[in-house]
């Protein structure tokens, strides 16, 4: 006999309601947009709670589970195929850049407790931050202002200012400051 058990959802039916209209609105008119159209795409995730600034880049194959919990700064971009597990908040500041098929992850389970509840906590990417391709980032973790994720890395933990990481579990390849442009 199997011990198999359901659990309610932890998510309010308002959330559920409002998620299965991003879903279709997500299907029919911000996924099928052509790819120079960031602001349409920005539009539509204001109209859902999103905070979206001026100049903002959402490609059109970016998946966002809750629009209502992301924040894109100016100049911010969501590449192609980043899914932005927004359950909890995910907040990008002006200029940060996450690369093609990044995982944004604000959610995970207690497996400590039987139930295995729901428990999220927000990411933020700092400014000038850039996350490159397929890389995982965990629920609470900050990337600091500058910092770099390098392709592949899986991020559990905070990345100071100026830094670049990579691995699995991501470590500290080098620190670094920004180079000033000649005028």
């Amino acid at each position: 006999m199997s011990d198999a058990r359901s659990f309610p959802s932890p998510h309010s039916y308002r959330n559920r309601v409002g998620r299965l209209l991003w879903a279709l609105v997500w299907h029919m008119l911000f996924r099928p947009s052509p790819r120079p159209f960031h602001p349409w795409r920005c539009w539509l995730l204001r109209l859902f709670g999103a905070k979206v600034e001026q100049g903002a880049h959402p490609y059109p194959s970016a998946r966002i589970w809750a629009p209502w919990n992301l924040t894109m700064g100016e100049g911010s971009c969501l590449g192609d195929h980043v899914d932005c597990y927004a359950v909890d908040r995910v907040t990008l500041e002006p200029y940060a850049t996450i690369s093609q098929y990044t995982f944004l992850c604000t959610a995970s389970h207690d497996y400590t407790v039987g139930e295995m509840p729901v428990i999220t906590a927000p990411i933020r990417v700092g400014r000038r931050a850039w996350v490159a391709a397929d890389v995982f980032i965990g629920p609470g973790v900050t990337i600091g202002e500058g910092a770099v994720v390098g392709a592949r890395a899986s991020v559990f933990r905070n990345v100071d200012p100026w830094t670049v990481v990579g691995g699995n579990p991501a470590r500290i390849i080098k620190k670094y400051e920004l180079q000033q442009e000649e005028p």
